[in-house]
């Protein structure tokens, strides 16, 4: 039996489009048919993972938010939120220096507006928060987990790294955006924690994924498994290469695994 866990954007989904391919789908009921766990591993947190996603197919629990949050066939099994003393210090220093961050709770989001936003990339993104519906920041405190944030210099993510580094740990996904989550979590910090939880040996564990957040999950799991379309620090760390999200990637991969057969 092999746990398997799945990144979502990029790894079960296209940018842009929250519906799994039927490959994909299939692969997964197959696998779990044949007595294998199917994980979700995301840096979404609950709200953004949703049930329009996990109800396309079914899984047994899901690692959120880099490992803030974690359910085993729907039971929550341990969640991480940064108190009211740290979930000011991060707004303080974001003001500080400048830096755009939404702010992600499990329930909720928050967003700046006005005169809180400081770079033009959150601007252009106005739109979109409202779309989304994203509450405000001033509701944020004591109630959201990890932050996607952008900073258009790098001296302003160094600054936030300079004060704050006791409390949180930075993800580089590049071109200035970071995903700031608490210190000591990650990705294979929640597969540490679920497969303790069930007992399960590390050589039956399995990482797909294609971003730079997933570099944790990846070096720790047992197999690793790179999609086509992953950037070149994951490419370079996986055990297996397979082929593109929407390039039937996750069948591809699971084939390659042995869990799809009889």
């Amino acid at each position: 039996m092999k746990i398997i866990f799945f990144d979502i954007d990029g790894t079960l989904i296209c940018g842009g489009s929250e519906l799994m391919s039927e490959s994909t789908k299939e692969a997964i009921r197959i696998a779990r048919a044949n007595g294998h766990i199917c994980m979700i591993n995301t840096g979404r947190t609950k709200r953004l993972v949703g049930e329009n996603l996990t109800g396309q197919v079914e899984f047994d629990g899901l690692l959120l938010g880099c490992g803030t949050e974690i359910e085993f066939h729907g039971k929550q099994l341990m969640h991480k939120t940064f108190s009211m003393e740290e979930s000011k210090a991060i707004l303080t220093a974001m003001k500080k220096y400048h830096v755009d961050a939404v702010l992600e709770g499990s329930r909720e989001d928050y967003a700046p507006r006005g005169e809180e936003v400081f770079t033009e990339t959150f601007r252009h993104m106005a739109r979109e928060i409202e779309n989304r519906k994203y509450d405000r920041y001033a509701n944020a405190p004591g109630n959201y987990d990890k932050l996607y944030a952008y900073a258009e210099t790098p001296a302003g993510m160094d600054g936030m790294k300079r004060d704050l580094s006791e409390i949180l740990d930075f993800i580089d996904r590049e071109q200035g955006f970071y995903e700031i989550v608490p210190k000591g979590y990650s990705k294979a910090t929640a597969i540490r924690y679920i497969t303790d939880y069930l007992k399960i040996p590390m050589e039956d564990t399995v990482a797909i994924g294609d971003s730079n957040n997933d570099l944790p999950m990846l070096k720790y799991a047992h197999t690793s498994i790179a999609m086509g379309n992953s950037s070149k620090q994951v490419l370079e760390t996986a055990d297996y290469i397979t082929t593109d999200v929407d390039k039937d990637g996750i069948w591809n991969a699971l084939r390659w695994l042995g869990v799809l057969d009889k």
